[in-house]
C-alpha cells in the first residue's frame, strides 16, 4: 500500500498573523480640537453642544480644557467616525484633527 503524500504548500505563520488581527477590535481613535486666537470661547461651546449635542456643562468643560490646555479630545470611535468629525468641525472653523488614541 502507497501513502499519500500531499504537495500542498503549508500555511504561512503571516495568513495566521493577518487573521489573529482582524478578529482584534479596531484601535480607538480621537478627535482634538486645538486652541486658536480666532474663535471666542462661547462659539466653542455652542459648537461641541450644536454638532455632538453636548450638555453645556460638558461643553463647557471640554471648551475649558482647549483654553488652558491647547487641547481636547472632544469624540472617540473608530478611525472614520474620528475623521467625519474632524471634518465638521473644520467647517464650524475649529482647528480640529484626529489620531490613534494613546
Amino acid at each position: 500500500m502507497v501513502e499519500a503524500v500531499s504537495i500542498a504548500p503549508a500555511e504561512s505563520t503571516s495568513v495566521l498573523e493577518k487573521a489573529d488581527e482582524a478578529l482584534e477590535p479596531a484601535t480607538p481613535w480621537v478627535t482634538l480640537v486645538w486652541n486658536d486666537p480666532v474663535n471666542l470661547m462661547s462659539y466653542v461651546t455652542w459648537v461641541f453642544e450644536t454638532y455632538f449635542a453636548y450638555p453645556r456643562r460638558k461643553a463647557e468643560k471640554l471648551m475649558m480644557d482647549v483654553h488652558q490646555k491647547g487641547k481636547a479630545a472632544v469624540s472617540h470611535g473608530s478611525r472614520e467616525e474620528m475623521e467625519r468629525d474632524a471634518e465638521a468641525l473644520q467647517g464650524y472653523g475649529l482647528w480640529a484633527t484626529f489620531e490613534k488614541d494613546a
